[in-house]
């Protein structure tokens, strides 16, 4: 892995564990859909996170296929979860990583998320969408911003509190 990363964090209403549970069982429930954050075409596939450390997260479809996102490197539940990460334009060696921590905070939970590797892709790759530097890194780290705050959002309407 290269040391670029995006770093994002939002603060919800529930104890790590319970927060650490609903990110990874209930994530189809909360990640947003369609083709910005959905990974294949038609983009309404079901999101799956296998728990434990040999765990996966796929998309699932219903023709029975799926496309596998990650793999799970670490697992400590609620605590910290690190997966490998690629997206379907990936060749086989290309991975990036994500690392996800539960911090307890007074009333809840931080959850961060660190999106690191990108800078290995070559400069043309299609996951770049043409763009460099910063502003991938933006676009990258408004797309963690936009599915935590959805996270936050369904702790809150599903009345999940610490």
């Amino acid at each position: 892995m290269t040391n670029r990363s995006v770093v994002v964090s939002i603060e919800v209403d529930a104890a790590p564990s319970l927060a650490f549970d609903v990110f990874t069982t209930q994530m189809d429930r909360w990640w947003l859909r369609g083709p910005k954050h959905r990974f294949q075409a038609p983009w309404n596939g079901t999101l799956v996170f296998e728990p434990g450390p040999a765990g996966r997260l796929f998309e699932q479809y219903a023709d029975g296929t799926a496309f596998v996102i990650g793999r799970v490197l670490r697992w400590a539940p609620g605590e910290r979860i690190v997966l490998s990460w690629r997206l379907p334009s990936f060749a086989d060696a290309e991975v990036t990583e994500v690392d996800i921590r539960f911090d307890a905070i007074e009333g809840g939970t931080r959850v961060s998320v660190e999106h690191r590797g990108w800078d290995a892709l070559r400069s043309d790759h299609p996951a770049r969408h043409g763009m460099q530097g910063r502003d991938y890194e933006y676009m990258k780290a408004n797309l963690w911003a936009e599915n935590l705050t959805s996270l936050k959002q369904y702790l809150v309407q599903q009345d999940h509190r610490s």
